[in-house]
């Protein structure tokens, strides 16, 4: 469980995180989402006691990172897929990262076979692409087995076969009852993987919601007719919101059933009515552009 309680942080006149409360509960996948600047790796520091507060708190399984006994048991992190020394083998790197943190040598074959590494585990880091330094930062994350894991841009450098095998390891992680908080700017990616959605901008918070409510949100109704003016004027009555794009009409707040009913009253022939699901891109940006402006 990750709970951040009304979390500040001033880099001297420049607020970086405002006033921002939200919670990642266990067994699911967080998408923590916002423009660049809007304070999410702030926010991630804080939950890592990397940076401290200015206000407010940021726990994970109810305490500061500071005070957890063994915290590379209970949160598994990957900032930055850098900090390797690039003379160093993968398995070398596990190895010290194990006996720095008191856990079993035998986890570093499991992570590296988890993570798709074990047949470069001999080759000096330095020669590793962005992609395998990824992976290798993620088997770091996870060696202490820990329920909660916190990832920034976990997708970045990684190919195609690369991003599907990140989405299918973040979802078994989460099914086998991991709390996982992944900021990223792959708003596709986030979309086909997280459960729940938490939104920023100028260090505030914007949105916190389970994604299928928050799509669900963005499904419109798309119209086509000869008559668009009277057509709009008897959807509006019945409460429907109306907007012209391009021939089309796209309506919100009424079933496609009362749709057919209002053309029926005024007359109007429908040459299409098709429902239309906004994509997290879409009310993502709807929402940041309205915060920003």
């Amino acid at each position: 469980m990750i709970e951040v309680e009304g979390l500040y942080k001033s880099f001297g006149s420049v607020r970086a995180v405002d006033g921002l409360s939200f919670a990642a509960g266990a067994g699911s996948v967080t998408g923590f989402l916002g423009p660049n600047g809007a304070g999410k790796t702030t926010t991630l520091r804080m939950l890592l006691g990397l940076v401290a507060p200015s206000g407010g708190r940021a726990l994970i399984q109810g305490k500061r990172y500071s005070d957890l006994e063994r915290p590379a048991t209970v949160v598994g992190a990957a900032l930055e897929a850098t900090g390797f020394h690039p003379g160093r083998s993968a398995k070398d790197h596990l190895k010290v990262a194990c006996l720095a943190a008191g856990l079993p040598l035998t986890r570093v074959d499991a992570v590296l076979e988890l993570t798709g590494l074990a047949d470069a585990v001999d080759r000096r880091v330095g020669g590793y692409s962005l992609g395998m330094r990824q992976r290798l930062a993620l088997a770091t994350a996870i060696l202490g087995e820990p329920p909660v894991l916190i990832l920034d841009e976990p997708a970045n450098g990684l190919d195609p076969a690369g991003i599907h095998w990140l989405r299918a390891l973040l979802r078994h992680l989460a099914e086998s009852g991991c709390t996982v908080l992944v900021s990223s700017h792959v708003l596709s990616e986030v979309e086909q993987t997280a459960d729940h959605v938490v939104i920023v901008a100028r260090g505030r918070l914007v949105r916190d919601a389970p994604l299928s409510e928050l799509v669900g949100d963005g499904r419109e109704l798309r119209v086509r007719t000869e008559q668009p003016d009277e057509l709009a004027g008897a959807l509006e009555g019945a409460g429907a919101s109306v907007r012209r794009e391009d021939d089309r009409l796209v309506v919100n707040g009424v079933e496609a059933a009362e749709i057919g009913r209002a053309a029926l009253r005024v007359g109007a022939v429908l040459s299409e009515l098709a429902q239309e699901r906004s994509g997290l891109e879409k009310i993502f940006l709807e929402l940041t552009l309205e915060e920003m402006k």
